[in-house]
């Protein structure tokens, strides 16, 4: 199996820290105030020496920096983060995407620079709305006004390639609402938008409003609405849909979420970061004085588990089929040495004549229809290996 033998060429990072914590957000994220922030740095670095120690690494070509919010980071502190990343990831193709995410208002003139000068080249802000009241209601603690002053400081910085986070499906929310939303989003002209749909999740603030029946959720004609209506314009604004929640100007698509939906290896490091090297899964531990305990005696893990080629194969497909251009036969057999339809004939033959896949060529992929079912449709290789053996 490619995965057992493949040296990782993406790397993400977890900074686990936010000014504030949204009401729908279960992400593994601390309030900022009173953290040990150098610490938690010093042991990042422990575990990246650690981790190149037992996988070195060749060429990066994707760097992920995720959180909670990295940009809550200080200028020093971001210049010192950035160092430590070059020094344990040096070689670097010189088509790096190299991507922060940031929120709307914690993004100074003086902190782009630190990031533009430590290697960053793409910016992702979560912006989710431009409805101020709607804002409010989800927790954000950023407005309109924060969105246009941070896209402006990093254009002035110099960056290009910027992408918005946008939600739907949210409290209150109506297809008008999103209709403006979009309108003034891509009237930004970004390279890259994501739009994703709310899903209420446990241990939130949503979640436990959700269970008391205070969550006042639109209803599922209104969220499908606005789902065709997202659609409809970012084509129209010449953007491609290249995954269901993903739309971005050509050549600008995210090549390091792109690595997950091709199943590829990746370094993962952070308080409760996934990794996914040689064959093995792993999840660091989370709260943030564990983490930085834990880098003192080794590495971090929480949990380690070998996928099987069973697995492996069931990820391929529910994660490769979220990109519109589907799944490719060619990279399924350079993976496993096994041809497609021999693995999954069966289900692939019950998709395409449910009109939820089509073949074509070099593959398959979701349908117009298969678009709006798509967890159906991954659901359905869960544990189908085999079930056809050609």
């Amino acid at each position: 199996m490619l995965q057992q033998n493949q040296t990782p060429k993406a790397v993400y990072l977890h900074i686990p820290f936010c000014t504030n914590k949204c009401h729908y957000c279960d992400f593994n994220s601390y309030i900022l105030k009173g953290q040990p922030v150098m610490e938690y740095l010093d042991a990042l670095e422990r575990e990246m020496e650690q981790t190149v120690k037992a996988v070195p690494p060749g060429e990066i070509e994707t760097i992920f920096v995720g959180g909670g919010t990295p940009t809550v980071l200080t200028p020093e502190q971001m210049k010192s983060f950035l160092h430590r990343v070059r020094t344990y990831f040096p070689l670097w193709s010189p088509q790096l995407e190299f991507t922060m995410e940031a929120n709307p208002g914690t993004t100074d003139p003086d902190k782009l620079q630190a990031m533009k000068e430590g290697g960053v080249n793409r910016v992702s802000f979560g912006v989710q709305s431009f409805d101020n009241g709607l804002l409010e209601r989800i927790g954000r603690i950023h407005n309109t006004d924060d969105v246009y002053r941070s896209l402006e400081n990093a254009r002035a910085a110099g960056f290009t390639n910027l992408s918005i986070d946008l939600m739907f499906g949210l409290p209150k929310q109506t297809r008008d609402m999103m209709e403006d939303t979009l309108r003034k989003a891509l009237a930004l002209d970004l390279t890259h938008y994501s739009i994703y749909s709310l899903k209420v999740e446990e241990n939130t603030l949503f979640h436990a409003l959700y269970e008391r029946g205070e969550l006042p959720l639109p209803e599922e004609e209104e969220e499908a609405a606005m789902f065709a209506l997202i659609m409809e314009r970012l084509k129209s604004a010449g953007y491609g849909q290249y995954e269901i929640s993903n739309f971005a100007k050509p050549g600008y698509e995210s090549r390091h979420n792109s690595m997950y939906w091709r199943n590829q290896s990746y370094y993962g490091l952070g308080a409760g970061a996934h990794g996914y090297v040689r064959g093995l899964r792993h999840v660091n531990i989370k709260g943030i004085q564990p983490y930085i305990d834990a880098t003192r005696k080794g590495r971090p893990l929480l949990e380690t588990s070998e996928v099987s080629e069973e697995e492996a194969m069931e990820d391929f497909m529910m994660v490769g089929l979220r990109l519109l251009r589907g799944v490719r036969k060619a990279d399924f057999t350079e993976q496993f040495g096994r041809k497609l339809e021999d693995v999954f004939g069966d289900v692939l033959d019950k998709l395409c004549g449910q009109g939820l896949l089509e073949a074509q060529p070099e593959g398959y992929k979701l349908s117009a229809r298969g678009l709006w079912l798509g967890n159906e449709v991954f659901g359905e290789f869960l544990g189908a290996v085999g079930l056809k053996k050609g």
